[in-house]
């Protein structure tokens, strides 16, 4: 059977919509109702940094509005700390509150119990290990597709002509 980089695009969005459902299960678990999947996904993002709004952005691949909003959500929840630059207003770095830490924490606690569940064995951490080392060549290929306009091949970009469909 062959895959293609389609198929895998397809299933890493419907892993990660299923991953949002846990986050939100979880979320219920622990009783918070103020916070969406998708903030949680910014929270890690944030992690132990004080970061820019663009270096947040950069590192997660958001759309500016969609994080700006959640970005909003999360400092009136309490979550993150945003502190407006003095040189440039419209600036702001954002780090994560006491609120914001233990909320990770409690969810990399129940997802190291998954993670302990999905790989029980040496074969089962290698899989997981190639098929990261998979998803992030196939990244890697779009990226390098994306900023030099052709194909990637063997480390060079064959750079072929797009054809107007119409």
């Amino acid at each position: 059977m062959t895959v293609t980089h389609l198929e895998l695009a397809n299933t890493v969005e419907r892993i990660y919509r299923r991953f949002a459902d846990l986050l939100r299960v979880d979320l219920i678990r622990l009783g918070k109702d103020d916070i969406s999947p998708a903030q949680v996904a910014l929270l890690f993002n944030i992690g132990e940094d004080e970061l820019s709004v663009r270096d947040l952005l950069d590192r997660g691949h958001y759309m500016g509005s969609n994080a700006s909003y959640n970005l909003k959500q999360l400092a009136e929840s309490g979550y993150v700390e945003r502190q407006v630059m003095a040189r440039d207003r419209r600036s702001a770095r954002l780090k994560l509150t006491a609120k914001g830490h233990e909320l990770c924490q409690a969810l990399h606690e129940l997802h190291e119990e998954y993670h302990d569940a999905l790989t029980s064995n040496l074969e089962d951490q290698q899989e997981m290990e190639t098929a990261l080392r998979t998803l992030r060549r196939l990244e890697e290929f779009w990226t390098q597709t994306l900023r030099y306009g052709g194909v990637p091949v063997n480390g060079s970009v064959a750079v072929q002509e797009v054809r107007n469909r119409r």
